[in-house]
């Protein structure tokens, strides 16, 4: 069994800045890619970044170089530090990872619980 737990939402105000924390737990064998994505309120779930194992990664367009994904492989753990936040940013934010497990034979997707994330102009 494999569980994601995310960390780190909360309230801010447009400008300040938040780092979330997912950190995956469980019979992991090796994990490839490791990301976020968010959904808010009436709108679908969007990619915010994601990390493959060796570092290369990818954003959304409307992160805009406010974002930085990073990860410690030795911890599973990915983080997401968001700067100069702004209201459109309010959303859930979910983590996502792609994981081998030892028990099972190839690799699925696994998601986190989601942690809010609210920001007041």
């Amino acid at each position: 069994q494999v569980q994601l737990v995310e960390s780190g939402g909360g309230l801010v105000q447009a400008g300040e800045s938040l780092r979330l924390s997912c950190a995956a737990s469980g019979s992991i064998f090796s994990i490839n890619v490791m990301g976020w994505y968010r959904q808010a309120p009436g709108k679908q779930r969007e990619l915010v970044a994601r990390i493959l194992s060796g570092g290369t990664t990818d954003y959304g367009d409307f992160v805009k170089g406010r974002f930085t994904i990073s990860r410690d492989n030795a911890k599973n753990t990915v983080y997401l530090q968001m700067n100069n936040l702004a209201p459109e940013d309010t959303a859930v934010y979910y983590c996502n990872a792609n994981i081998r497990t030892r028990t099972l034979p190839g690799s699925s997707i696994y998601w986190g619980q989601g942690t809010q994330v609210t920001v007041s102009s």
